[in-house]
């Protein structure tokens, strides 16, 4: 029975793991230092967003027998990867760079090894890096799912106790989720409410799902409750973890960006929760920076290699086979070259990530409102009005969010 609801849950699991990084620890708890815990609704929002692009893309696998990839080489031409292959040349530059420096700034806080916290960052980013790079070469999908949930465990774990001793009140956590109102600190309540809707849970990652459940063995319409019941797992996971970490900034006064407040938030929990709160704190946050990290490292040469299979290749066998070079090729690739980025600030390789990440989501959103309400493609499983209204309010939402950055 244990493992079967393993196997029912895990992909979602991974969905979690992979989506919440340095970034989402960050506006969250940015969030509710300005904000308070007012805004808990806002997080809840953004996973439904998420939830509701995830099951999207979902369906259309399970139904067509199609990646999304698939779907778009098939009905655009090959044309279409010659517009995203530039730009996942571009997301996993400068995401594989935050993440090393995340995974670098947070090691550094724990371990303190060295005098300079730049080479520090650097040393600890490149030595994640190549350990994520060899779990994933040797590990293989079963070795990759276990250390993930591992380390969702952890994080989940450390966080949730971290807010609950730091818990602010049954009355003002329930009002703050059901009552939606934005404070207005000082004209920022709306810029960090729509970041907090828009930051939960990943961006180009969520294209990972579709191989992910391929893994697992679930091919057909039968497996579309599955994957809702386990989608609708990794996504009340995330919630969870964004509340948390609203209510944990509630409580402090901070300053800072990306993964350096990651260690000042550890320092600023030192003196409510003593030095063991610290070190769990910064145990959980580590948890979260690796554990993206493995999960892009893992996942994202599986759109490298389907696009390339399709385009150049022109092989339509519906298999990414990642022993092959495409797919070990851009592992090697996201690995090592983002490795330069790390001589840049963190703060200024996080913005660029955000824009490049938050471009994508609205055209996934306008992409799925298309193909999954072909009626003579996807039958009875194509787009129902829920899921129109709910696609439609996620494109509104986004491309008002760029609009006002």
């Amino acid at each position: 029975m244990r493992a079967s609801l393993f196997s029912i849950i895990i992909p979602g699991i991974l969905v979690a793991a992979t989506g919440v990084g340095a970034g989402d620890l960050a506006t969250a708890s940015f969030a509710g230092s300005h904000l308070g815990v007012a805004v808990l609704w806002a997080v809840v929002v953004g996973s439904v967003f998420k939830f509701i692009l995830t099951e999207g893309l979902a369906r259309w696998q399970l139904v067509t027998g199609q990646t999304f990839i698939e779907g778009l080489a098939s009905r655009i031409g090959p044309a279409i990867a010659w517009v995203f292959l530039p730009y996942l040349l571009l997301w996993s530059f400068f995401v594989g760079s935050a993440l090393m420096a995340a995974c670098g700034v947070t090691l550094h806080a724990i371990l303190p090894v060295f005098s300079d916290a730049s080479e520090a960052k650097i040393v600890f980013g490149i030595t994640c890096s190549l350990v994520g790079l060899v779990m994933v070469w040797l590990g293989g999908f079963r070795l990759f799912e276990r250390i993930m949930a591992a380390c969702i465990a952890l994080m989940f774990v450390v966080v949730l106790v971290t807010a609950m001793l730091l818990w602010p009140g049954t009355y003002p956590v329930v009002q703050g989720l059901l009552v939606p109102q934005i404070p207005d600190a000082a004209g920022m309540g709306i810029p960090w409410t729509a970041a907090l809707i828009g930051g939960v849970g990943g961006t180009l990652t969520i294209l990972c799902y579709g191989y992910w459940i391929r893994e697992v063995g679930r091919t057909g319409k039968e497996d579309i409750r599955t994957c809702r019941i386990d989608l609708a797992t990794g996504y009340v996971l995330t919630a969870l973890f964004g509340i948390a970490m609203v209510i944990i900034g509630s409580n402090l006064e901070l300053d800072g960006k990306g993964a350096g407040l990651l260690v000042a938030l550890a320092d600023t929990l030192a003196e409510p929760l003593g030095d063991t709160g610290r070190w769990l704190f910064l145990a959980g946050a580590f948890g979260a920076v690796f554990s993206s990290l493995l999960g892009v490292w893992q996942a994202v040469p599986y759109l490298f290699a389907d696009t390339y299979r399709l385009v150049i290749d022109r092989d339509h066998e519906n298999t990414v086979d990642t022993r092959g070079w495409p797919y070990r090729g851009y592992l090697l690739a996201i690995a090592l070259i983002p490795m330069a980025g790390l001589m840049m600030s963190f703060k200024q390789v996080q913005q660029l990530y955000a824009l490049i990440g938050a471009a994508f989501l609205p055209l996934l959103a306008i992409t799925l409102l298309v193909m999954n309400s072909k009626r003579a493609l996807l039958g009875e499983h194509a787009n129902r009005w829920p899921s129109i209204l709910l696609l439609s309010v996620t494109v509104v939402f986004f491309i008002g969010l760029a609009v006002m950055r």
